[in-house]
């Protein structure tokens, strides 16, 4: 998997609603229980029950979307010791939870420092062109947009699964798509692991293509979202749904500029 560093294109307003996205995912990132456990690889297990609690309560539950099947016991953060030894106690749910509000929620929760940067470098990269092309208003609608499609396409597909699902990459799938459609020769840095990380540049629809075929093969028989896979599925549903809403603006959209330097070792044509 290649990783984007930077795009070669320039914005002409700044992007106000990308920087406050990820503002916010960070924020919430550092208030989540349990999160000094990311950072130094171990928790105890008091933190672990107080995560656990706090996932359950703002997460996208599948069953709890399309069903409204609450579940009758949930993690209260509080630790017990039961006949197997030490755990994390289950009770009666003490909060009242909207199944349809916990899609919102969701997107704005992380499992991890790795998860959390990940996404937002993708944001980082493409989100602030598409919305200098959307304008910020019509842009956070449409990031709205992207993660409740996902978040739905990805709750019908296992809608009996009692796993969370959290993250905001299928809102960010979204931008992706519309980057896709908006602007598919733009030049993106990527960095290649090839024995070392290798710089190159490479046209946008490479990359995200490239990136969509990934998900899209991935996606076959996942179901499930926690800490050892992914919602692949919720990304392909993002993506595409993104460069549905991006195609009636694709007219009309300022081409990005012309590629100067070299491209794989040669001087790049205007027309790749």
């Amino acid at each position: 998997m290649v990783i984007p560093v930077h795009d070669v294109n320039p914005v002409r307003r700044t992007p106000w609603v990308t920087y406050a996205l990820i503002v916010a995912n960070v924020v919430v990132f550092l208030a989540t229980p349990g999160v000094s456990g990311s950072v130094t690889g171990s928790s105890t297990l008091a933190q672990l029950c107080h995560a656990q609690a706090f996932t359950e309560h703002w997460a996208l539950v599948p069953r709890e979307l399309i069903h409204h099947r609450m579940p009758s016991l949930v993690p209260t953060g509080a630790v017990g010791v039961g006949v197997h030894g030490p755990g994390c106690v289950l009770g009666p749910p003490a909060y009242g939870k909207s199944p349809v509000l916990s899609v919102l929620t969701a997107m704005f929760l992380h499992g991890s420092w790795l998860h959390l940067l990940g996404n937002m470098l993708f944001l980082f990269i493409f989100g602030n062109n598409v919305e200098d092309r959307m304008g910020h208003l019509r842009f956070a609608l449409f990031y709205v947009v992207c993660g409740y499609a996902a978040g739905y396409g990805f709750a019908l597909l296992d809608a009996d699964s009692g796993q969370p699902l959290i993250g905001a990459s299928g809102a960010i799938a979204g931008v992706l798509g519309a980057y896709l459609v908006l602007y598919p020769r733009a030049r993106v840095w990527v960095l290649v692991p090839f024995l070392i990380f290798l710089p190159l540049r490479l046209p946008a629809w490479i990359v995200l293509g490239f990136w969509f075929v990934l998900q899209a093969f991935y996606s076959a028989g996942e179901g499930v979202f926690d800490a050892g896979t992914v919602a692949y599925a919720a990304h392909v549903v993002g993506f595409v749904v993104g460069m549905l809403i991006a195609l009636p603006l694709r007219p009309g959209t300022p081409p990005p500029p012309k590629p100067r330097g070299l491209v794989f070792g040669r001087r790049a044509r205007p027309g790749w």
